[in-house]
């Protein structure tokens, strides 16, 4: 009970004597909340997810895992990465292929849709890849961990809205060689405890798993605002090339809007509920 206490002290005040895991967790504890209660985030709940929302969030899932992935098999040895380094359990990148190659077929690769932002994201990974790999427990234990809880909670809110059966298009949420989720995460965070910090690498790692929440936020919000500016763009433009003209049948094409802009409106659509995605995937999970 006393050392619950201390622990519980250390937490608010971000005294290091805490685990690693408790201490991210504290850390990040606002994002979760602010994520947790978006009315985006409440309309995703209800189930309403398009397939092509789903296949952006492949696309962006894709680059990330390709780049944390990577670096974790480059730096596999490392005292960072070594107790946390699990492949056969957690790789996801493989199984994300096979989703991509579901849904676009074989030539997926030349289909993908990645916003800059999460290109960005890749590049950080690869950064502290190559400079700071004890970085990367940051990232794995966001990432995975959300895959093993709040991810589990997204696979069977697509199955269930794009009518998925089978289990095709899903191999993403998928374990096969997690047989408790649970018991599993036990074991994660006991890993990751386990590692050996230095009191600035520490800190190092506490802000780069708020980095990580930022990385997500930034790709949808990216995408967004260009989106909305390209649909402010289109209509200023029809306002001053359009004339009003009845046609035959007496219809006043001025009220008919382009194709173009009902697609940019269904597509900015699409992205407010991949934000809500990303953000299930790292946000609603019990670490």
């Amino acid at each position: 009970m006393e050392a619950d206490h201390r622990c519980l002290l250390n937490e608010r005040n971000q005294i290091t004597d805490c685990d690693l895991s408790e201490q991210i967790k504290a850390v990040t504890k606002e994002s979760h909340v602010q994520a947790e209660n978006t009315k985006v985030m409440l309309a995703f709940q209800r189930g309403q997810l398009t397939l092509q929302q789903y296949k952006l969030l492949l696309c962006s899932l894709y680059k990330i895992y390709e780049a944390l992935e990577e670096e974790l098999d480059r730096n596999s040895s490392h005292d960072g990465v070594a107790p946390i380094y699990f492949p056969q359990e957690l790789a996801r990148l493989e199984s994300i292929k096979k989703d991509l190659e579901h849904f676009y077929g074989a030539d997926w690769k030349e289909q993908l849709t990645v916003p800059a932002a999460t290109l960005r994201y890749a590049q950080r990974l690869r950064e502290i890849g190559r400079k700071h790999p004890e970085y990367l427990v940051a990232h794995a234990y966001t990432r995975y961990l959300g895959d093993l809880s709040g991810g589990q909670v997204l696979g069977r809110i697509a199955q269930k809205s794009l009518g998925l059966k089978n289990g095709e298009g899903l191999s993403f949420f998928s374990f096969p060689a997690v047989s408790s989720p649970n018991l599993f995460k036990q074991l994660y965070r006991s890993r990751m405890n386990s590692i050996t910090l230095t009191e600035l690498q520490r800190e190092g790692v506490l802000q780069e798993a708020v980095r990580a929440f930022n990385f997500n936020i930034q790709v949808f919000e990216e995408l967004q605002n260009l989106l909305s500016t390209s649909e402010e763009t289109e209509l200023r433009q029809r306002h001053k090339t359009h004339s009003p003209k009845m046609s035959d049948a007496g219809t006043d094409k001025s009220l008919e809007l382009p194709s173009s802009l009902v697609s940019s409106s269904q597509f900015l659509r699409i992205l407010l509920g991949l934000a809500v995605v990303l953000t299930v995937g790292m946000g609603v999970y019990a670490f």
